[in-house]
């Protein structure tokens, strides 16, 4: 009897250690299965309107938020099974820059290479943490061949600040060594042209001061609690390729912007010149942004001024 007893105590001994040890066991499993944090992704642009011309100037930003640390981000264009296309072609940037930061806007420009194939690619975003963890997402674009564009605007315009002219032939422009200096309650004068458009399309001439860093590359990007409108203009329904201008002799006069004013030029209401954009003496970005709204394609210039006289 007494030895049945014994073996039954043993038989529970032995059984509870077999359970403490698989507790144990998964325990530990647990633990090697505990999640690392991974990078995020938000507010992506890729190209204009996930387009990108060969030989052309291509814009990419996205913010990214890391799991722990940010380590490297990358790029890469990649061809898709279901495309044909002319010849090889892929396209690969890295950038190590933002190492060991938390989060960072990746704002970059670079130039789509001339031996580029036309098609529609995979543009893929790669974010690798310090932690080991890497996030990969996919998004569309689509590599075109500047002359099978459905328009192809090109931008050039006259500034005048008073007595002296400034000219931007063509997006190129030279900046004289003296700065461009437009004083209190002088007249700012700016005749624009776009040219190769047609449809919709329309145009903002803004200041913009440098300190709240908003660089607007389309109209749907303007920010006008900050921006400053000089002018605004637009055409529609122009079924041929025409240049289109913001002065026109006996059609439209550009409008009177007198630095200073209180009010801009934005129609159809204008906006109080105040909060953020009130005046001061501080360098300013002058710019045209111009988007076809019918082919969602965009251009613009900057040029640095400095206002004085406040």
């Amino acid at each position: 009897m007494k030895t049945t007893k014994q073996n039954f105590r043993t038989q529970i001994a032995l059984y509870a250690l077999a359970f403490f040890g698989l507790l144990i066991t998964s325990c530990s499993n647990d633990d090697n299965d505990v999640q690392l944090p991974i990078s995020s992704i938000s507010e992506v642009e890729i190209g204009s309107a996930n387009r990108g011309v060969i030989g052309r100037d291509f814009h990419f930003n996205v913010e990214v938020l890391a799991g722990d640390m940010i380590d490297i981000v990358q790029i890469n264009i990649n061809p898709r099974e279901d495309e044909t296309y002319t010849h090889d072609w892929s396209f690969e940037i890295v950038w190590d820059e933002f190492k060991g930061v938390k989060n960072a806007t990746v704002h970059k420009h670079f130039e789509v290479p001339e031996d580029a194939a036309e098609g529609k690619y995979d543009f893929v975003i790669t974010v690798t943490d310090e932690n080991g963890t890497k996030l990969e997402e996919t998004f569309e674009v689509e590599i075109i061949d500047p002359a099978n564009l459905p328009v192809d605007p090109k931008l050039s315009f006259i500034l005048r600040n008073g007595s002296n002219l400034y000219i931007v032939n063509d997006e190129t422009f030279e900046e004289p060594e003296e700065g461009i200096i437009f004083p209190k309650d002088g007249p700012l004068i700016s005749l624009t042209t776009v040219q190769n458009v047609k449809d919709d399309g329309k145009i903002f001439i803004l200041m913009i001061k440098k300190s709240l860093n908003h660089y607007p590359e389309t109209i749907d990007d303007i920010d006008f609690s900050k921006a400053i409108v000089v002018d605004v203009y637009e055409h529609s329904g122009r079924e041929n390729i025409f240049t289109f201008y913001n002065s026109i002799v006996g059609v439209r006069n550009a409008p009177e912007f007198i630095v200073g004013t209180t009010q801009d030029n934005n129609t159809p209401n204008p906006n109080s010149v105040d909060g953020d954009k009130s005046w001061e003496n501080t360098e300013y970005y002058y710019g045209i942004v111009y988007t076809n709204t019918t082919h969602n394609i965009s251009v613009h210039h900057y040029i640095d001024i400095t206002v004085e006289g406040f």
